[in-house]
């Protein structure tokens, strides 16, 4: 897809809402880093654009207490040539919502991708936790279904089709408690698995929490490859202490062997920007040995 096409798309809906009773949300993040890299003994130097992106969202007002909304995102690629691959397709759906709870058709994260809440400090860099843990799935083909809140609790389910990736169904379910944010409760915590999701079956259980400015969480996770039946246990813990403008980043991963270490601070310049500084080392088994070190700049709009 050519950088001109999503453009001139998104010049259209957000014109329209000056036209449209409706109003329409438009958001993005754009996010650059300068890296220093050795991948298995090959060193080099890069700028990566981490997770950059921008999108419209919606919502509007039916009969019988529903509401219709939907979200329309695409990932950018700040680092690269334009091109093809300069955009990619994110979280793409429209859904329905009531007393019910809410439903959403088109290309989600699966539950469990959604369960790990903020848990993970690292979430889009290299030292994201999908480096050494499966799981991290994002598919089209999908049925996604949140429950309403029942106390502190929600329910949510996804089912994928067939026709997506290996053409086999499969399922994603999850058991959270509490607000990810950690903003209207002291603890958040889940529990979730994959059946047959992207070749894999995986438990995964999180746990998160906060004292003043200190922030700590835990993850476990079992995963099974759904031919071969290999299976692999691991864990994760993660720590954020806020101080004044900075904070400071700690996480630790394993999968068997394989590990991962990370350490960074973020420094607030703005409620909307900050710059940031990371390292990350992955210690694996079979594999070279990586490590990244990153410092770069991060805006949201």
């Amino acid at each position: 897809m050519h950088l001109s096409k999503p453009l001139s798309l998104l010049a259209l809906m957000c014109a329209s809402t000056y036209t449209l009773a409706d109003p329409v949300t438009l958001y993005g993040k754009a996010n650059v880093s300068l890296q220093s890299a050795d991948e298995g003994g090959d060193r080099f130097t890069e700028t990566k654009s981490n997770n950059s992106l921008f999108g419209v969202k919606g919502e509007v007002a039916l009969d019988g207490g529903l509401t219709a909304f939907y979200m329309l995102e695409w990932g950018v690629d700040l680092a690269e040539l334009s091109g093809s691959d300069n955009i990619k397709s994110r979280n793409q759906y429209v859904g329905l919502k009531g007393d019910f709870g809410a439903v959403m058709i088109g290309r989600n994260d699966t539950m469990l991708k959604q369960s790990q809440g903020k848990l993970d400090q690292f979430n889009n860099y290299d030292g994201d936790l999908k480096g050494i843990w499966k799981g991290e799935n994002r598919l089209g083909d999908s049925i996604t279904y949140v429950s309403p809140k029942l106390g502190d609790f929600t329910l949510g389910l996804t089912y994928i089709t067939e026709g997506e990736e290996d053409g086999e169904d499969g399922t994603s379910v999850s058991l959270n408690y509490g607000d990810k944010n950690l903003k209207k409760s002291a603890v958040y915590a889940s529990v979730a698995a994959d059946f047959d999701v992207n070749g894999y079956d995986i438990i995964r259980a999180a746990v998160q929490t906060k004292f003043d400015a200190l922030t700590i969480g835990a993850m476990l996770q079992q995963q099974e490859a759904a031919n071969s039946g290999d299976s692999k246990e691991g864990f994760m813990v993660s720590a954020a202490y806020k101080m004044d403008k900075i904070t400071y980043k700690g996480q630790f991963q394993t999968l068997e062997d394989d590990n991962a270490t990370s350490v960074g601070a973020d420094y607030k310049l703005g409620a909307n920007t900050k710059l940031f500084a990371w390292y990350t080392m992955q210690s694996l088994d079979e594999k070279k040995d990586k490590n990244w070190l990153a410092v770069g700049l991060e805006h949201k709009f």
